[in-house]
Formats: structure tokens, C-alpha cells, sequence
């Protein structure tokens, strides 16, 4: 059962005026604490019903959380916590249960590919990097944590992708948007629905210079006890060095710590953020 959320109201010094706007603020708050809160993603005439709030009202302030990236939009009509707001929380995810949890994992990564390793989680049409290790060498990625990359053209984006079922993927290509980033992305949804299944059928994905050109990635989801990808994590190397590396040294360990982390996860809460759908 969702509990009943009321925002606090500051209490002004004796004698002092109200502050201009908190009220206005409070019904944004309200709204965007229940998205948060919902055990699956509310409709617009939810969150009428459980804010209390006449539906104009809802429509609204749903409108400027949209706007500003704090809410996001699905398929369905339905709402969840946006891009915007995780990339802010990202900047205190020291504390984050997930990247806590895997971070020993990542560290090993690090160390056994010699790579930058990233750990993102999924938020609306996006990737959100929650944590970073650069690799040893003199190079560094421009990534950085709280940044954003598309579903399309990562591989954590890809990976994720493929572990939705085949409704619940073709609704979400649906509305994909899918730029061209460089000559490699894959821009159509029927490319990119054939690339999904050959991550299915070798367990993780390629960003072969598809989202940043010198760039080539390779990722795979971690799903929670019930299946679905609640992050993805990424070894990224430069494209030159593919000569000299065959893509198993960073596959294989990444496909060792997918096989470790799912234990870790099986007994976890469900993690800050949503999944796919």
C-alpha cells in the first residue's frame, strides 16, 4: 500500500509573511514523491487521485516536471522519475545501495581489463552513469558520472533493451527516439531490433563507435530477482587498440561479474530509479 504523502509546511517566524511560492513548490513536491513512490508507474489520473489535486491542476505541474527532465514520460500515459532528477541524485550516490554493492565487482573489472568501467541505470530514453573507473592508462574517457548516453547507441542501453519481453520491446521502440549520432549508429528501429537479438543470444552488447566515434564499448544489463535490468555495466576502450586486444579480455570478465552481481542483487530493495517499463 503507497502511503499517504503530505508535504511539510515551513513555519514562518511570529509575525513574519508566508514565503512567496512554497505552496506552488509543496504540489510540485507532492506530485513528483508520488512518481517516485508508486510500485509501478502512475497514470496522470492517478496521481490526481492519490495528490488530492484537481486533474488541471496535475496536468500542470506533470507539464513542468516534464519540461525541466524530472519526470518522464511512457508509452503507456504513464510517468516515472526522469533523467534530470537521477543525474542530481548522482551527485550523492556515494550512498546508493547498488553501486555500494557492486563496487568491489567493478574495481576487479577495472583491474582485469585494464579499461574505464562504468555502471549506469536506466532513466526514460536514457543511460545514467553512476560510477566511473578510469583505467590505468595516461588516456581518459570525457565521461563522467551523472552523465547521460542513449538506449540505442551504448552498450548498457542495448544490453538493458534486450532483456525486455517482446511486448513490452516493441512498445518501447515505439517511442524510442533514435538520432544518428556517427555513421555507425544504428538509426532505425529494425536495425537496432535485430542487434537486440543477437545480444540476447551472446549475452551482452557492442558499442562498436555507434555513440562516440574512436569509442568501443561492451556491456551487459543486471536484472533483479524478478527479471528486470536495473543497471548495465560497460568496459569502454579505444578503437585503435582493438588490434592488439581480442574483445573476449573484456568480455569474459564482464560476463563473470554479471554471474557474481546477481546474487548481490536477488537480496537487494529495488534500486533508485526505474526500469525500462
Amino acid at each position: 500500500m503507497d502511503e499517504t504523502y503530505s508535504t511539510p509546511s515551513a513555519s514562518p517566524a511570529p509575525g513574519s509573511p508566508p514565503v512567496a511560492g512554497t505552496a506552488a513548490f509543496g504540489k510540485f513536491m507532492c506530485v513528483l514523491q508520488h512518481v517516485a513512490d508508486a510500485a509501478q508507474p502512475p497514470s496522470m489520473a492517478e496521481l490526481a487521485a492519490r495528490s488530492g489535486f484537481p486533474r488541471p491542476t496535475v496536468y500542470r505541474i506533470v507539464a513542468g516536471l516534464l519540461e525541466h527532465g524530472l519526470v518522464a514520460a511512457q508509452p503507456d500515459g504513464t510517468y516515472v522519475l526522469g533523467p534530470r532528477l537521477l543525474s542530481l541524485a548522482s551527485r550523492s550516490w556515494s550512498r546508493f545501495d547498488l553501486r555500494v554493492a557492486l563496487l568491489p565487482d567493478l574495481h576487479a573489472l577495472r583491474d582485469a581489463t585494464g579499461q574505464t568501467v562504468h555502471l549506469a541505470v536506466p532513466a526514460g530514453d536514457a543511460m545514467v552513469y553512476i560510477e566511473k573507473l578510469d583505467g590505468p592508462g595516461a588516456v581518459r574517457m570525457a565521461s563522467r558520472i551523472g552523465g547521460q548516453l542513449p538506449l540505442h547507441c551504448s552498450a548498457v542501453g542495448k544490453a538493458c533493451l534486450a532483456t525486455l519481453e517482446p511486448a513490452a520491446l516493441d512498445a518501447r521502440l515505439a517511442a524510442l527516439p533514435l538520432p544518428r549520432l556517427t555513421p555507425a549508429t544504428l538509426a532505425s528501429a529494425s536495425a537496432l531490433r535485430a542487434e537486440l537479438a543477437q545480444v540476447r543470444r551472446q549475452g551482452y552488447a557492442v558499442d562498436n563507435e555507434e555513440n562516440e566515434p574512436g569509442i568501443v564499448c561492451y556491456g551487459v544489463a543486471l536484472c533483479d530477482a524478478s527479471g528486470r535490468a536495473v543497471a548495465g555495466v560497460s568496459v569502454s576502450t579505444l578503437a585503435f587498440h582493438q588490434p592488439a586486444r581480442p574483445p573476449s579480455a573484456c568480455i569474459d570478465p564482464l560476463l563473470r561479474l554479471r554471474a557474481a552481481a546477481s546474487a548481490r542483487l536477488a537480496g537487494m530493495p529495488a534500486p533508485l530509479g526505474n526500469p525500462l517499463l
